[in-house]
């Protein structure tokens, strides 16, 4: 499974607005909601604050993986965010995450679900694609950086 294979092409926002958890959330959810009309926008979102309330998605190392299960949608959809001022994200290192890979996936998918969330995890713990994302300035570079991770990555 690769990122690249669930990643909503239109998804990837270079320099998020959002100043709360909430609101990266929201920005999020945008290019998911457009590319899948059938979703609730409103509900995708308490969805993913729902699951924040359980346990914070901030992985640290100013990295979040906001996920969350949704009924109606046909596979995994993502989008991914960079933040350049951070979010306070109660990280489990207490730092503001700059980086969001934000992750849904059809209610009934627990093992697709759990795949992508370990392969995400497992790029993002690459201080070099951290490091190639932070300093990318527009989605076509952020694009590339995380296709040739994808890629490198078994």
């Amino acid at each position: 499974m690769r990122i690249l294979d669930f990643l909503i092409p239109d998804g990837i926002i270079s320099s998020l607005a959002a100043k709360s958890k909430e609101q990266v959330l929201a920005e999020l959810v945008g290019p998911i909601a457009d590319a899948n009309p059938s979703i609730n926008k409103e509900h995708l979102i308490e969805t993913l604050v729902g699951r924040e309330n359980l346990g914070s998605t901030g992985i640290g190392g100013g990295v979040a993986i906001p996920h969350g299960k949704l009924d109606g949608l046909k596979g995994l959809a993502a989008s991914f965010g960079k933040s350049d001022q951070g979010v306070d994200f109660s990280s489990m290192d207490n730092k503001p995450a700059h980086l969001f890979f934000l992750l849904v996936a059809p209610k009934n998918s627990a093992g697709d679900h759990l795949k992508a969330l370990a392969r995400i995890s497992r790029l993002f713990k690459d201080p070099l694609l951290k490091a190639g994302l932070q300093q990318a300035n527009s989605a076509e570079e952020i694009y590339k950086i995380l296709e040739e991770f994808d890629l490198r990555v078994p």
